[in-house]
């Protein structure tokens, strides 16, 4: 439930919401705020040394934790190496910042149970990452038998309440790579639940009419999926309008129209399967820019004001705070948090570029002009 909302407005023109809110109308311009508990993000990319540095603190800005993704160079495969990353987020985050970074696991074929114990000992890992192998940015080290060699480790992150994170995408040359997220339901998942019930999965990013349907078909509190900002408001064609697009190029890859609209649905009605992940994934621009350019975009400065957007659009407002700010940590069993970040119906232009030591970074509607604009939490 919305905290508060307060509107000013003129006319015919007023906005409303289903909510307990406390109302001001006066003469004037139209103007709407919203104050929500302060989100959280359930999956992001940090990645390592000058560009960690540059990006950490878009993400401070607005949320108060976030689950980071394991997939640097090499990957985070062991509690030790997690500890030590975890350190240099500290380390790197903004003077007197409150942000809790929640690490993760990369899990292989030669990960053991006895990991998985250390990992949940620690009390700074809260989930382990299934990347199939070669299905995104940094997976070559993936898993390539999840139900053979890693089922001992499965069955040990049962035992130790510890979810497993998915990529839900086959990376079998032969399946096409707008069905790949529905073949890895029917080979992998549907077949995982039925032997281990008792997994706690969250499907990450998920892309299409076919993983809203698996999700809702899921018993709640065992099966959730995040969904980013991309996949809610672009489709494939903004992949090549204009010209190719390498800053809308992600993995999962954006798809139809059909599918977009199936998502938007799902987070906007209430459901508790489904919370903010924005998978933002900075890469410095000449590695989007070049002949073999990198998946993943950078969504940090501008996910927030996407999702409200997108809420706003479907007349959801009053279901926004949930999905951004109560859904996660139910599902993962940890507190909501008590600071809170008002959103106001304020038009912002995004930068062009962020700039550091190695390049610049271009985010998500560089240049462009959004209509919400998020606080720093307080």
């Amino acid at each position: 439930m919305i905290s508060s909302l307060t509107f000013l407005s003129k006319g015919p023109q007023a906005f409303l919401v289903r909510a307990q809110a406390s109302r001001e109308i006066t003469t004037g311009r139209l103007k709407m705020e919203l104050t929500v508990t302060q989100p959280d993000d359930w999956h992001l990319h940090l990645r390592d040394g000058d560009l960690l540095k540059a990006v950490v603190a878009h993400t401070t800005n607005h949320f108060g934790r976030a689950i980071v993704m394991p997939n640097l160079k090499p990957p985070i495969t062991t509690t030790a190496a997690a500890v030590s990353y975890q350190q240099s987020i500290l380390e790197a985050l903004p003077s007197n910042s409150d942000f809790t970074p929640l690490m993760t696991l990369y899990l292989t074929d030669n990960t053991s149970p006895e990991e998985i114990k250390l990992a949940k000992r620690s009390g700074v890992i809260f989930g382990v990452k299934l990347y199939p192998a070669g299905a995104t940015t940094n997976s070559q080290d993936g898993v390539t038998d999840l139900l053979g060699k890693c089922f001992p480790v499965l069955e040990e992150m049962v035992e130790q309440n510890m979810p497993l994170l998915v990529h839900g995408e086959v990376t079998d040359p032969e399946v096409d790579i707008f069905d790949r997220e529905k073949v890895f339901i029917d080979t992998f998942l549907q077949p995982l639940i039925q032997k281990l019930p008792k997994l706690k999965i969250v499907m990450e990013h998920i892309t299409t009419l076919d993983a809203v349907r698996f999700i809702e078909s899921c018993k709640e509190g065992s099966v959730a999926a995040t969904v980013t900002p991309q996949h809610l408001i672009l489709n494939r064609n903004s992949l090549f309008q204009g010209g190719l697009q390498p800053h809308n190029y992600c993995l999962p890859v954006l798809k139809r129209e059909i599918h977009r609209k199936a998502i938007v649905s799902a987070v906007t009605s209430g459901s508790k399967k489904f919370f903010l992940g924005t998978d933002s994934a900075p890469h410095e621009r000449k590695r989007k820019e070049c002949p073999c350019g990198c998946a993943g975009i950078y969504n940090s400065p501008v996910a927030l004001s996407i999702y409200a957007q997108i809420f706003e659009q479907a007349g959801a407002l009053d279901k926004l705070e949930a999905f951004t700010s109560f859904n996660g940590p139910d599902f993962y069993g940890l507190p909501r948090n008590t600071s809170k970040i008002t959103l106001s119906k304020t038009t912002w232009t995004v930068p062009e570029s962020y700039k550091f030591a190695s390049g610049e970074i271009i985010p998500m509607f560089a240049g462009q002009t959004l209509d919400w604009l998020p606080s720093a939490a307080s």
